[in-house]
């Protein structure tokens, strides 16, 4: 670089962190380098590579150079380390989801407290504002404030962000009492084999949806004399299923009984949001929900969404690969029963500290815990999810890098997605032994040898953290490439974890 280039850049460093109102004391603190150095940069008589105007970029939220962040975002992790401290579990992803799409049916101004600022709500804030929604993130917090337009244009949707997240499928319950016909892009998110929609567009017939898929589209069209003249019963006990049969009976003056609905975290959250609607719901937390909907709903409403399972799970395996302590507080515990019960019978200790409490929504029971290391043995059964209250289908993922950490063979059978269970095989590149049976089985051998290696992200969430985790305990550096799909489903995990003793950066190629 040039000196003036380098003093120019070192000019939009330097206001760029006064901007954010931080000292130079704190950035190089962000970027795990020296107060001198970062006064060297702004001053322009410091070298910077790519990777480090990168870095610099993520600390100050802000583009220093455009190619810097337009290109696949990385992480280097310096595996091999034990992991200590505490650590808090964030709000849900899914009952984020939820409960954005919830603001569909009110006329009023809603206002989500503490949500999670992952990708996934991006794409779907994306959507709304794109649509005529105003959304504003309160200042200085994670609340999300959404404001409705007087009626919803939906041919100005962005089709980019709509087609990147499968949530979008779940704007049919809330349009069809609001539109004749409508249409919406065709579904995306994680690439987890075929998925169909047939489960939820037979719910949403009761309430006169039809729907034809064709030329990337669905098309929808309602005929609103149609109503549920008996309970829905599901077809399958899917999560985005039942919310979006709730969706539809909202705003049914009238009461609809749904069967075989999913009774699950994000389920549940939808529920108690509903409530604060004016929608009367009997049965929350079972398989049967009785729901008496309202005409109209136009009301200022704020909603907490709850903690996180997943994240909760995510989190007791990091402790359990590295062999740490770690206090895990805010864990909803009626969500991680079976798993730790699953783990305790492979021989994990964990300490609850002291009594239960509730989630800011008034509902959700919370537990502080405390890992305790030490060896595991496989468990004699394979390890296969269920509906709730069985062990949740976004945690099979983390029995295998728990399995490859064991002693002994375990068998995981993920029946729901046909390439899930494919993608576990990449733990294989940092050591583990990992047999793919067929689509949906894998026999993991345990206790791995971990070893450094570079992987590309899976395309799927859950997987693409498990090889994060097991990156954790593979000594020497490893690099996991193309993290977007990460990013989509946590918020600012590496530099969580990095206050607990990992040492995970972030950096871009060119």
């Amino acid at each position: 670089m040039t000196d003036d280039y380098l003093s120019r850049v070192g000019t939009l460093i330097r206001d760029a962190r006064r901007h954010k109102k931080l000292t130079q004391s704190e950035l190089a603190e962000a970027l795990q380098t020296s107060q001198s150095a970062v006064a060297r940069i702004e001053q322009g008589k410091q070298n910077l590579s790519l990777e480090t105007l990168a870095r610099i970029s993520e600390a100050l939220d802000t583009e220093v150079v455009a190619v810097a962040s337009s290109t696949p975002l990385n992480l280097r992790i310096k595996g091999g380390r034990k992991l200590s401290g505490e650590i808090d579990v964030r709000t849900s992803k899914n009952a984020a989801v939820a409960c954005l799409c919830a603001t569909l049916l009110n006329k009023g101004k809603t206002t989500l407290r503490n949500l999670a600022r992952i990708e996934e709500v991006n794409r779907i804030t994306e959507v709304l504002t794109s649509i005529g929604v105003k959304t504003r993130w309160l200042p200085d917090s994670s609340d999300l404030e959404i404001i409705p337009p007087a009626k919803f244009d939906l041919g100005a949707m962005d089709e980019t962000a709509a087609r990147r997240t499968r949530t979008i499928l779940m704007f049919l319950g809330p349009l069809l009492h609001q539109f004749d016909e409508f249409q919406l892009p065709n579904a995306g998110g994680c690439d987890l084999g075929s998925r169909t929609v047939e489960p939820h567009l037979y719910a949403l017939r009761a309430f006169g949806l039809d729907v034809v898929a064709s030329h990337g589209y669905y098309h929808a069209k309602v005929d609103p004399s149609v109503r549920p003249g008996k309970p829905i019963i599901l077809t399958e006990r899917g999560d985005t299923v039942t919310e979006n049969a709730l969706f539809a009976a909202a705003l049914h003056d009238g009461e609809t009984v749904i069967h075989n609905a999913s009774p699950n975290y994000m389920v549940q959250d939808l529920c108690f949001m509903l409530e604060k609607f004016g929608v009367q719901i009997d049965g929350v937390g079972t398989t049967t929900l009785r729901v008496r909907g309202v005409k109209e709903i136009n009301r200022d409403v704020e909603y907490h969404p709850s903690e996180d399972p997943i994240e909760a799970m995510t989190l007791v395996a990091a402790a359990v690969v590295t062999d740490s302590e770690i206090t895990i507080r805010r864990v909803p515990i009626e969500f991680m029963e079976i798993e730790l019960t699953l783990l305790e019978g492979m021989g994990m200790k964990y300490e609850i500290e002291g009594d239960e409490y509730t989630s800011a929504n008034g509902k959700t029971r919370l537990v502080d815990i405390t890992t305790k290391p030490g060896p595991l043995i496989a468990p004699k059964d394979k390890i296969h999810p269920m509906p709730f209250p069985g062990l949740n289908i976004d945690n099979l993922p983390f029995f295998a890098v728990i399995a490859a950490y064991a002693q002994g063979a375990t068998t995981l059978h993920d029946w729901v997605y046909e390439n899930r269970a494919i993608y576990l095989t990449e733990l294989n590149a940092l050591g583990a032994k990992v047999h793919l049976m067929d689509p949906h089985r894998v026999l993991i051998e345990g206790p791995t040898k971990w070893r450094a290696a570079e992987v590309m992200s899976p395309p799927a969430l859950r997987p693409a953290v498990v090889i994060l985790l097991a990156m954790l305990a593979a000594p020497g550096v490893s690099v996991l490439r193309n993290i977007y799909v990460i990013d989509r489903g946590y918020e600012e995990l590496d530099t969580r974890l990095n206050k607990l003793g990992a040492d995970i950066q972030t950096f871009r190629d060119i």
